[in-house]
């Protein structure tokens, strides 16, 4: 096939709108697709650190719950309270004191001493409970420190 003026300038017409579909996205379509993402994003970080907390509160009360029956286990052992939480793990009722997951430690626990005339012990009351060395509310809005 031979080319003549006329199919020669069809066909440079042809690939030039072949050219032209093939640009690409146009600024404002960018735009439009970059701000759906960060609306999007936007949205889930509150949800993903609610949950991060919902985690932290979750593994607070387990190991809340951990303590308090391992002083219990230990009281109701030893004939007295421990003085100290360090007793429960020299004593062998914990390998480790677990950590607290709001204060990210295991010596910020507060802990809570029985009264002398309610002790087991009278003599030398000890450790009635303990609560998080936190500072912070909880999404119940009680504070950590009181649950």
């Amino acid at each position: 096939m031979k080319f003549t003026p006329a199919t020669s300038a069809a066909h440079k017409a042809a690939r030039h709108r072949a050219f032209r579909h093939l640009r690409g996205f146009t600024f404002v379509e960018m735009m439009v697709v970059v701000t759906i993402i960060v609306i999007l994003i936007s949205m889930a970080v509150p949800i993903y650190n609610r949950s991060i907390i919902r985690a932290k509160e979750s593994v607070l009360a387990n190991n809340l719950f951990t303590l308090r029956t391992v002083i219990d286990n230990y009281s109701a052992d030893k004939q007295k309270a421990p003085q100290s939480l360090s007793d429960l793990v020299t004593e062998g009722y914990l390998t480790k004191l677990p950590i607290d997951p709001m204060t990210g430690s295991n010596q910020t626990w507060k802990t809570i001493m029985e009264e002398a005339s309610q002790s087991i012990n009278q003599s030398e009351p000890g450790i009635f409970d303990v609560r998080s060395g936190s500072d912070k509310t909880g999404l119940d809005g009680i504070a950590y420190s009181d649950k």
